[in-house]
């Protein structure tokens, strides 16, 4: 296994053991491998994951009127669910509350933000809206400057978008094809793909030695520049949870919050 910071286990020792101060002031413990797939569909979007300790929540967004709006589909976007409203807002006020972090004393948070709108159009309002708060994000401009929460494009998304920027507000959601990107990782801090496109396993019994190899060699890679592995459209299952920890991904990808947590927590 890679002795890369994104390594998976080191970051559950590192939430079990220096997160022990927010837990004990009554906060969950933060999750730092919990990644909260479609977020905004649980009946309270942010908060509940926030509740379970999730550190990652993912946000799909629509260009509706001039504003960004949430929801997985167009038809379904409501005009006063917007990025803003929804989380933006949301994670400023709970980062005041706490003391400059999400969780008092506790890791970056991740919010993606998953484009369901030409990035031609969309990028250029949603990094003004991010520009507005830069005082909660981190930011990636000569050298990377840490806030609480970092946000990162998915989606229909481009490296192209931060051409002749100077200062970005995101970063973005790498694909298979960019596991070997010279990139730097605080451009690219992660990899996300398919995982039906690449493997066939669907969590039942052992899996096979060669998609084994695969899995450890899309990690190995991974992990070599710095970046962190996640994986969608997979099984949601404690079972393939399991072989996702244990083969080295970093996030797992899952609708249900109070079961990951209880997986990782129990550290089953």
């Amino acid at each position: 296994m890679s002795n890369s910071p994104w390594n998976f286990k080191g970051l559950v020792a590192l939430g079990l053991v220096a997160l022990g101060i927010a837990a004990s002031a009554g906060e969950p413990q933060p999750l730092v491998s919990a990644h909260a797939h479609n977020d905004y569909l649980h009946p309270h979007p942010l908060f509940d994951a926030l509740d379970q300790g999730f550190c990652s929540v993912e946000a799909d967004i629509y260009l509706v009127d001039g504003k960004l709006l949430v929801a997985h589909e167009r038809n379904k976007t409501r005009p006063e669910r917007t990025l803003q409203s929804l989380y933006l807002d949301r994670l400023r006020e709970r980062i005041k509350q706490n003391g400059g972090r999400v969780y008092r004393n506790g890791p970056e948070v991740t919010l993606l933000i998953d484009l369901k709108t030409d990035w031609r159009e969309i990028y250029p309002v949603l990094r003004g809206v991010l520009k507005d708060y830069s005082d909660i994000l981190s930011t990636f401009g000569e050298r990377r400057q840490t806030n609480a929460v970092t946000a990162i494009i998915s989606g229909d998304r481009s490296l192209d978008m931060f051409a002749g920027e100077q200062v970005k507000y995101a970063g973005y959601d790498g694909q298979l094809t960019e596991l070997d990107s010279k990139e730097p990782a605080d451009l690219i801090p992660w990899i996300s793909a398919n995982w039906s496109g690449s493997f066939k396993w669907r969590g039942a019994g052992e899996m096979v030695a060669d998609e084994k190899s695969k899995l450890s060699e899309m990690v190995r890679r991974a992990h070599a520049h710095g970046r962190r592995l996640r994986f969608w459209g997979a099984p949601d299952n404690p079972a393939f949870w399991a072989a996702l920890r244990d083969n080295g991904v970093d996030l797992i990808n899952t609708d249900d919050l109070a079961g990951l947590r209880q997986f990782l927590v129990r550290g089953n």
